[in-house]
């Protein structure tokens, strides 16, 4: 099955989703003063309003990543299958 742009950019995002949740995991511990598990009700609040709040810019940031990435293995393919390369 082959990958949809889609999912590429959804494997991207993960990283930085689990990042928004241990930072909100976190202060929320502080916030209490004490150790909060990362599925406490307060925590996945806080969490689906940073993903909310960011989610269009983090998608947007994402695909130009991966554009970028596609366009400079794109350009490597070229200039490595290219005849021309060492013919001097």
């Amino acid at each position: 099955m082959a990958k949809t742009p889609h999912d590429t950019v959804i494997l991207r995002e993960i990283p930085v989703i689990r990042k928004i949740i241990q930072d909100e995991t976190w202060l929320e511990g502080e916030r209490r003063g004490c150790v909060v598990k990362a599925d406490d009700q307060i925590v996945r609040e806080r969490v689906c309003e940073v993903v909310l709040r960011i989610g269009q810019q983090l998608r947007d940031a994402m695909t130009a990543s991966i554009t970028a990435t596609m366009l400079v293995e794109r350009v490597s393919v070229e200039t490595t299958t290219n005849p021309r390369n060492g013919a001097e």
